[in-house]
């Protein structure tokens, strides 16, 4: 009997820490993901290692595109959307993966990362402007641009974006 209120207290902690309730709401300034089937166009784009081909993609305001994500590579990447900011910030997220042992050159093994120390949330590299692409395979992420602006295309995997894995994305008027 005298161990339910605590029993009950841990459990209101565990559930309050989850990633369900910690996960922060993605916003992008940029756009939205968009479903496949409202693209207008696809841009397939090659990743080796330590590169991406092409290294620049000009696009429209208002335009939905479906980026197809072919690794010809022997390492794990990533096709991160974003800003220089935004970059820096997922680096470090991945880092932090990287160190726990979720993160591995080959691929990402499932964890419960939330309890992660220095993890403000529970990532699960769900991020709607981001998918990881294991060597061999190929991937697709599909993206409504609403507004010009200057981004990035980036790999942010520890040391890829700085071995120059990173490509410039113009969203024009």
């Amino acid at each position: 009997m005298f161990l339910r209120k605590p029993l009950l207290l841990a459990a209101c902690l565990l559930a309050l820490g989850s990633p369900a309730w910690a996960s922060p709401t993605h916003t992008f300034d940029f756009g939205q993901p968009a479903p496949a089937a409202k693209a207008t166009r696809s841009v397939e784009v090659v990743m080796g290692d330590m590169s991406f081909t092409p290294k620049a993609i000009g696009i429209k305001a208002g335009e939905t595109v479906r980026f197809v994500l072919v690794n010809k590579g022997q390492l794990l990447h990533e096709f991160n959307l974003g800003d220089v900011a935004m970059h820096a910030r997922h680096q470090q997220e991945m880092l932090k993966m990287q160190q726990s042992g979720m993160l591995t050159p080959t691929g990402m093994k499932e964890m419960d990362h939330g309890a992660m120390p220095g993890m403000d949330h529970g990532m699960k590299h769900d991020d709607p402007n981001s998918v990881l692409v294991e060597p061999g395979k190929t991937a697709e992420l599909t993206w409504t641009f609403t507004k010009g602006t200057e981004l990035e295309f980036g790999c942010n995997v520890p040391g890829h974006y700085q071995a120059g894995m990173v490509g410039k994305l113009t969203v024009g008027p």
